[in-house]
């Protein structure tokens, strides 16, 4: 809950560029990250932004089965259940030229697909109202499968075929919500980002004897995942009084009207717009936000590619990572 004299006051402090915590209406917190933080893992990130936000990650590399219809359905735009607009892939200014739709028929038979579901502990889930929790967790996951599984998700899918028309790796995405402070999708991107970077995949060998394909998978994981320099982040925008600022604090959450999630990759290209809240956006105020979204995302990409170099040095050293403390 939040009183009428927090809103007024962070209202009118949007509006002069002025917020709570002496940031200016398009400033970002800082964001940590370390990769490699879970050892049974294929590949893992954990990212945390100040002022509480902490997710962590873990990408689990499985073979399975080519599921071409699901696959079909996962570039589909879609109508989010509270009436805001959702599209991933779509074409139009500032777009791919590809569309959206991962096709059918022998394209999709050759196809891996990513898998992904966000959850949220229960430490993180006290500030949150319980009815809240698992319509906001179905909500992230089906973004996170609809964007990382679209022509736009960075992730060459096709690299993730073993035998075409009928075996391929799976990526499970599993992201954990540890602690809440505004920001969260956002986070979950990153840390999205970070743990398929992190991520190795074992190498398969495929021959055909006799008619018969078959395919050996060696033990140890030494294949990077393909694509995972194009995966996009997202820039998420809440609409307060006739401004719009990133990265909210829950209270300013609180005070906003609508948001708006903008999927942005490293060409500039927008991969996936997502409209919330209540309010409406003005055409206007929309494009504004939208040219935003692809100016910062650009900032932040630069910065996440320089935090995950730095990791891999790291890693390159032998120096574990500082876990959780």
């Amino acid at each position: 809950m939040i009183s009428v004299s927090e809103r007024d006051y962070i209202t009118k402090g949007v509006d002069r560029s002025v917020r709570a915590d002496g940031r200016a209406r398009l400033d970002f917190r800082d964001l940590n990250l370390e990769t490699g933080m879970i050892t049974q893992a294929s590949g893992s990130c954990r990212v945390t932004l100040e002022g509480g936000t902490d997710v962590l990650v873990g990408v689990k590399v499985e073979v399975g089965s080519i599921e071409p219809d699901a696959e079909a359905a996962a570039d589909a735009d879609d109508i989010d259940d509270d009436g805001g607009a959702r599209t991933a892939g779509g074409g139009g200014p500032g777009t791919d030229d590809t569309t959206g739709s991962s096709g059918g028929g022998t394209h999709a038979r050759n196809r891996g697909r990513i898998s992904c579901t966000v959850a949220c502990s229960p430490s993180a889930t006290r500030v949150f109202d319980p009815r809240d929790v698992e319509s906001m967790c179905n909500e992230y996951s089906q973004l996170l499968n609809r964007v990382l599984n679209s022509a736009h998700g960075g992730v060459d899918l096709a690299a993730l075929c073993i035998v075409p028309g009928s075996t391929c790796w799976v990526l499970n995405v599993d992201a954990l919500v540890l602690d809440y402070g505004g920001g969260l999708l956002d986070a979950i991107f990153a840390a999205t980002r970070g743990a398929l970077h992190n991520t190795r995949i074992p190498r398969a060998t495929v021959e055909q004897t006799d008619g018969r394909v078959e395919f050996e998978i060696e033990d140890e994981e030494t294949e990077i995942v393909a694509g995972w320099e194009d995966v996009p982040l997202t820039v998420s925008m809440s609409k307060i009084g006739y401004r719009h600022i990133v990265d909210p604090t829950p209270l300013e959450e609180l005070c906003s009207s609508a948001r708006l999630t903008v999927a942005v990759n490293r060409r500039g290209n927008l991969c996936a717009l997502q409209k919330g809240g209540e309010g409406g956006i003005e055409p206007s105020l929309l494009a504004e936000m939208v040219q935003t979204a692809k100016q910062l995302g650009q900032t932040l990409l630069s910065r996440h590619d320089t935090l995950l170099a730095a990791e891999a040095r790291r890693i390159a050293k032998g120096v574990d990572p500082t876990g959780f403390r």
